[in-house]
């Protein structure tokens, strides 16, 4: 690409952020059934990230009756986290992707962009454990786990087996509780796709029996910009036998499911799901959604059940008619990282429902995301509107000092909050609990 070219782009990337910097936000952006607005599309989409800037002596606001702690700092990229049955944290912490080529000027822009929004500091390319010893909420234990992983993401414990979603491969190490350091490097279980790797996450959850684990594997692409070629196993989440590797697609046409739990009441698998871009402000909704074994949902041909996208060639009119709408939309651009269910010892309003950490949008002019919302369930269902449990990320400057990733809920009601911008684990606690 030459500088001609990509002086241009900025240029017209500038135009378009001023002309729709003031789009009006949808009637209802929340729900099953949320506005959906006409498609707006032009040469270049808005494209706006807040500018990083320390906490300083400042934390994350929490509602009345809650407090927050960071328990760990200085990591390098942490993305998940898992709650140990001795009550020891596990942190997934790096980077991956790297693969995917920038054909276009809007792909290059799009790049330069998003790294703004990113820490500096390196892959970790490990797991890190924090204890904890005496109880009183402050981890003073922190050791390396395991490392020269590649960019772990995922983490499942089932039994004495650790299973960690690399980008690459699910691995599995022998796990004993209260050891600090793994006994050996780690086994591999199944590869997984990682060409190009457009979307290199790697979201995991191990079934309520043990005998699955579920990966949630990302498009190589935002709409098949690369072909469909280059989307063989991707946007599916894998079922994948824990004793044997063999595998299948549970569920298919999820763009980017980047975060997956289990309800404990059901043992049904829920996900969050990172939607298309390049439709306007307000298009296409990111979602919560159970996953329905065998369950098609749209991506690329249509979002939201049968809304079909035109950029895509060729049609394809039986998937559409086949497409599952999902259960909630949290808005568009939000890009859910982060989901648990809540347990009683959350406590007050926050008892019954899903935690979703909202990385944050990097697509539209006025940020929205950034934040950890809560969204209440009632007879097992999302009911009512998400609730801001973790907020301050972004802002009145609009600025932002974190980025929430994975959410986990312990088992005394903590919750913890993954930030790999500020590269800090945060942990949420009612008062007097």
């Amino acid at each position: 690409m030459t500088f001609s070219s990509i002086r241009y782009a900025i240029f017209l990337s500038i135009l378009l952020i001023a002309g729709t910097a003031g789009a009006t936000e949808v009637e209802q952006p929340y729900g099953a059934n949320p506005t959906l607005p006409e498609p707006q599309r032009g040469l270049l989409p808005d494209m706006t990230i807040p500018e990083p800037t320390p906490w300083n002596d400042q934390k994350p606001t929490v509602p009345d009756g809650y407090s927050i702690t960071a328990i760990a700092t200085d990591l390098k990229v942490p993305r998940q986290t898992l709650v140990l049955p001795n009550g020891d944290i596990l942190v997934a912490e790096g980077k991956g992707g790297g693969n995917a080529p920038k054909p276009r000027p809007k792909d290059f822009i799009a790049g330069v962009i998003k790294s703004r929004g990113t820490t500096s500091v390196e892959s970790g390319d490990r797991l890190t454990l924090l204890r904890d010893s005496d109880g009183d909420g402050t981890y003073e234990e922190q050791t390396v786990f395991a490392e020269n992983l590649n960019a772990p993401y995922g983490l499942a414990l089932i039994d004495n087996d650790l299973f960690v979603a690399n980008q690459d491969a699910l691995v599995r190490f022998d796990y004993e509780e209260g050891q600090t350091q793994a006994s050996g490097p780690p086994e591999v279980i199944a590869q997984l796709p990682s060409r190009i790797n457009h979307h290199w996450t790697k979201a995991l959850a191990a079934s309520a029996d043990g005998q699955f684990l579920y990966v949630g594997i990302g498009s190589n692409s935002n709409i098949t910009e690369r072909g469909m070629a280059a989307e063989v196993d991707r946007a599916e989440i894998w079922q994948i036998d824990a004793e044997t590797g063999a595998h299948r697609p549970y569920a298919t046409g999820l763009r980017n499911p980047s975060a997956l739990t289990v309800q404990p009441e059901t043992n049904q698998l829920w996900t969050v799901v990172n939607e298309r871009d390049e439709l306007g402000p307000n298009l296409v909704p990111d979602y919560l959604t159970s996953v329905q074994e065998g369950g098609f949902y749209g991506w690329p041909y249509s979002y939201w059940g049968q809304h079909v996208d035109s950029r895509v060639r060729p049609q394809n009119p039986d998937k559409v008619e086949s497409a599952i709408s999902p259960d909630y939309s949290l808005g568009s651009h939000r890009a859910p990282l982060g989901l648990d269910f809540s347990t009683s010892a959350v406590g007050d309003e926050f008892a019954e429902g899903v935690f979703i950490g909202e990385h944050g949008s990097w697509n539209r002019a006025n940020p929205v995301g950034y934040k950890v919302v809560f969204v209440p369930f009632s007879n097992g269902q999302p009911d009512g509107d998400p609730i801001d449990f973790v907020t301050g990320f972004l802002t009145s400057d609009s600025k932002t000092r974190g980025r929430p990733v994975g959410v986990t809920v312990a088992p005394d009601g903590a919750v913890i909050v993954a930030d790999d911008l500020s590269n800090i684990v945060w942990r949420v606690t009612r008062e007097g609990n």
